[in-house]
C-alpha cells in the first residue's frame, strides 16, 4: 500500500521505510516556530525538560507579530520574553519590529527558512501555510513547541488524506481565497479533521505561489492537520528566488490511499464570501444581498502579500473609500511594505482614504489596529470569522478575497469587483 506526500515526509523524518494512517511516530524537525503569544508559554516550559540550550539555534524561529508594535504593557512584556530568550540562546531567526519583521507565515517563506520536504511545527494553527512549498507543516501547542526546541523532535499521529483534484483555471478576479472558501463550504469546518488536504491535478499549475500559500494557510479551517501542494516549476523558482535550502521534493505513490477525492473545476468558481460565524458559511458574490459594512481589513498571513495589495490597489486607484467605512491595509512583511511603497501602492491606498499599518496580525485575532464595536460589520481578507474574533461578540466578520474587500470598501457594502 502506497503513501501520500505527507506520509512520505513523516516517514523520512521518523527514519522509517513506511508509515500508515493512524500510526504514532516520533519525527525529527527542520524548524520550530513561535510568536509573541505562544512562545512565552513555551519558554516558561522549556526548563522543565532538563535542557538549558535549544537543540539547534538555527532551527528555531521567533516572530513577534500578533500584538506588535506593542499595544500595551502586557504585549511589551510578552515580546521582551522572546527577545531575551533569543539573545540568551543565540537564535538568529528572531525578527524584530521595524527591522525585517513581518507576519510569521508570510515572513518565513520570504526569508527562505522552509523548503520542500521539510517538517515544520509552529505554535500557531496557521503554520500549515508552508504546505504551499511542499513541506509538511502543522500547528502545535506551546508545550509541544517547548519539547521541539529542547529535543528537535515531535510526535505525530500519521494522518489519512483527502485528495483535492483541481482542473481548469480561475477566471477574472477569482483567486486562491475563493478556492479555499469554496472548498471549506463544500466539506465543512470539520470535513478534513486530522487529515491531510493534498492538492493535485492540472489546475495546480494555474495557481500562483501566493494563491497556494492562502489555500494551505486555511487548510486548518477545514479541520485539516495540514494542506500540501506538489512541487512544480513554480515552487522551485520560488525556493531559488528566496535562497531556500535544497528541496527534498516527494510525490505520492500511485497506489496511495485517500479517504475521498474532491473534484474542483477552477473555471467554475466565483468570488466567494464566508458569512458569520464560520468559514464554511459561504455564498457566491451574487448570493450575498445588500449588507452594509463599517470596516474593511486587507492583510494578514492569509492575504497580505504583494499580489494581494496589487489587486486591492488596482480596484481602489482613483476611487474613494465610502463615507462611514474604515479601510485598513496591512502589508504582511516589511519587505512587502517597502515593495508596495516603491510601486506606489501605498500612495493609492492613502489617497483612497485607507489607513496603512506596519506589519502585524493585529485585527485578525481581535488584538489591535481594527477592533470592532458592537453590531459593526467587517469584510476581511483574514482567515477566521468566529464569534468575537475581531472584537465585540455581537460584531460580524465576513471573509473574502482582496478584490472583494477593496470593492466593498468603495461600495460601503459587500460587493464584487465587477460591480463597482
Amino acid at each position: 500500500m502506497g503513501m501520500t506526500v505527507s506520509q512520505k515526509i513523516l516517514a523520512a523524518h521518523a527514519g522509517a521505510d513506511a508509515v500508515r494512517a493512524g500510526e504514532l511516530v516520533m519525527a525529527n524537525l527542520d524548524l520550530v516556530l513561535g510568536n509573541d503569544i505562544t512562545a512565552p508559554v513555551a519558554i516558561g516550559e522549556f526548563p522543565k525538560f532538563g535542557r538549558d540550550r535549544v537543540f539547534d539555534p538555527a532551527k528555531v524561529a521567533l516572530v513577534p507579530d500578533h500584538f506588535t508594535p506593542n499595544k500595551d504593557i502586557k504585549a511589551a512584556t510578552q515580546c521582551a520574553c522572546l527577545r531575551a530568550f533569543a539573545r540568551e540562546q543565540g537564535i538568529a531567526n528572531y525578527f524584530e519590529v521595524g527591522h525585517d519583521c513581518g507576519v510569521e507565515h508570510a515572513l518565513l517563506p520570504e526569508r527562505g527558512l522552509v523548503t520542500a520536504g521539510d517538517l515544520v511545527i509552529g505554535a500557531d494553527s496557521h503554520t500549515c501555510t508552508y504546505g504551499a512549498l511542499g513541506a509538511f507543516s502543522t500547528g502545535v501547542g506551546s508545550t509541544d513547541m517547548a519539547a521541539g526546541m529542547a529535543f528537535g523532535v515531535a510526535w505525530f499521529r500519521v494522518p489519512s488524506a483527502i485528495r483535492v483534484r483541481l482542473t481548469g483555471a480561475p477566471k477574472g478576479y477569482v483567486c486562491g481565497k475563493d478556492l479555499i472558501l469554496h472548498l471549506i463550504g463544500l466539506i465543512g469546518v470539520d470535513g478534513a479533521r486530522y487529515q491531510s488536504l493534498e492538492f493535485t491535478g492540472p489546475g495546480v499549475a494555474a495557481l500562483s505561489m501566493d494563491d497556494r500559500f492562502t489555500i494551505a494557510n486555511m487548510a486548518i479551517e477545514a479541520g485539516a492537520k495540514n494542506g500540501i501542494f506538489p512541487v512544480d516549476d513554480q515552487t522551485l523558482e520560488y525556493l531559488r528566488a528566496h535562497h531556500a535550502a535544497e528541496p527534498k521534493a516527494v510525490e505520492a505513490d500511485p497506489d496511495a490511499v485517500y479517504e475521498r477525492t474532491v473534484e474542483i473545476d477552477l473555471s467554475t468558481l466565483e468570488p466567494t464570501v464566508a458569512f458569520p460565524h464560520l468559514p464554511s458559511n459561504t455564498r457566491r458574490i451574487g448570493e450575498v444581498g445588500e449588507i452594509a459594512i463599517d470596516q474593511v481589513v486587507i492583510g494578514s498571513c492569509t492575504n497580505g502579500r504583494i499580489s494581494d495589495l496589487r489587486v486591492a490597489a488596482g480596484i481602489l486607484r482613483g476611487r474613494q473609500v465610502a463615507p462611514g467605512v474604515r479601510c485598513i491595509v496591512i502589508p504582511a512583511t516589511q519587505r512587502i511594505y517597502l515593495q508596495a511603497m516603491e510601486e506606489g501602492l501605498l500612495k493609492i491606498f492613502v489617497e483612497a482614504g485607507c489607513a496603512v499599518s506596519a506589519p502585524t496580525c493585529g485585527p485578525c485575532l481581535g488584538g489591535h489596529m481594527g477592533i470592532l464595536a458592537k453590531k459593526e460589520r467587517c469584510v476581511a481578507t483574514t482567515n477566521r470569522n468566529f464569534v468575537g474574533r475581531m472584537g465585540h461578540v455581537e460584531s460580524e466578520v465576513y471573509l473574502a478575497s482582496p478584490a472583494v474587500a477593496a470593492a466593498s470598501a468603495i461600495a460601503g457594502r459587500i460587493a464584487g469587483p465587477e460591480g463597482v
